[in-house]
């Protein structure tokens, strides 16, 4: 059942005039009641109707693009090949779309708000990025948040996240678990028995599947994990430094060390050099998704390619109805291993 002004009102008790009031900003209104009218629509999950454009289409021109960290090249390319698809022709004002890049620094309260005000703007199509977070409660809440969105018309596209049943939601995933695993392989068939793991956070789908092909790894070569062998941290520089000089005085015998991503495994190599090890002739370092800087670091950095950019342009084209969607709604995008100069075979 549809909710209305009206209903809003009655459970904020104020008038329906007060409601609009508030939802357009053009008035006045004290503080106390705005806030009892915003906890109603949030309650009632009230959809505001967007500009007047909008209201005679399902959709409107906006197309919503979320990201874990703009700041981060893993969601900035897609990002960016994202939008690359969406301007052009397909809108109603001069056949272009406004493309909006909402930053949720990784909050799952701030990915459920811009869902919300997407909705209420009737956004013709929002594009998720990146792992999902893994909590039950929230998964439940961003499916529902999701199944409205598309059955009310707005296209709705997973890149690089893993599959939303049920959703209404086209899915282009990353094979984070095979890439893991060749990853690890690949140090094993160089003769490394101790590996040394840099985990992103706990609670991220992409931590889990990578670190998951890394003991894939280790479990078909008979190679049993040692539990001071693994660190969790955050996808960035300093954590990789961080927790490299954590493994090495947990284990100061490691040979390589397998970084949850490139940024982690840069921190990796300067927490190596500053500990007096060489790259790779007493420690190899590897790291993944072989974002631009992965070659220009010294030595190169072996690591799996990830296909970002065309990821996100079709994920961008899907998004736009220019590309029809994979047969049942879900692609599987397989990342290619890179060797280059940061891993060798252990010494002695």
């Amino acid at each position: 059942m549809t909710v209305t002004l009206a209903d809003v009102a009655a459970r904020a008790q104020v008038s329906p005039a007060t409601v609009s009031r508030v939802l357009n900003g053009n008035y006045p209104v004290a503080a106390s009641t705005r806030e009892r009218v915003l906890k109603a629509v949030d309650e009632l999950d009230y959809v505001l109707n967007g500009p007047a454009s909008a209201l005679a289409a399902a959709t409107s021109d906006l197309v919503g693009i979320l990201v874990n960290d703009i700041a981060d090249p893993f969601f900035g390319i897609m990002a960016s090949a994202i939008q690359s698809e969406i301007g052009g022709p397909g809108g109603r004002a001069g056949g272009e779309r406004l493309a909006v890049v909402c930053n949720t620094g990784g909050s799952p309260e701030r990915e459920l708000t811009y869902l919300t005000l997407l909705q209420r703007q009737r956004a013709a199509a929002v594009v998720l990025t990146g792992g999902a977070i893994e909590d039950a409660q929230h998964k439940a809440a961003m499916d529902a948040k999701l199944r409205k969105l598309a059955d009310a018309g707005t296209r709705v596209v997973l890149c690089g996240r893993p599959q939303a049943p049920e959703t209404g939601a086209i899915a282009l995933t990353f094979d984070n678990r095979g890439g893991g695993q060749e990853l690890t392989e690949h140090l094993i068939r160089l003769g490394h028995r101790r590996l040394g793991y840099i985990a992103g956070p706990e609670e991220r789908t992409t931590t889990r599947d990578r670190l998951e092909g890394h003991r894939d790894a280790l479990a078909a070569h008979g190679i049993e994990e040692d539990p001071r062998w693994t660190v969790h941290g955050r996808y960035d520089r300093r954590s990789g430094y961080e927790a490299t000089l954590e493994l090495l005085r947990r284990d100061p015998s490691l040979t390589a060390v397998v970084a949850a991503n490139d940024s982690v495994a840069l921190g990796a190599c300067a927490a190596l050099r500053e500990s007096g090890r060489r790259i790779p002739d007493d420690v190899s370092v590897a790291g993944f998704d072989d974002l631009p800087f992965s070659i220009d670091a010294v030595p190169a950095l072996t690591t799996v390619r990830l296909p970002l950019t065309e990821a996100g342009a079709r994920a961008g084209r899907i998004a736009m109805g220019r590309e029809e969607p994979p047969p049942g709604g879900i692609a599987s995008v397989r990342g290619e291993l890179m060797v280059r100069g940061s891993t060798a075979g252990p010494r002695g």
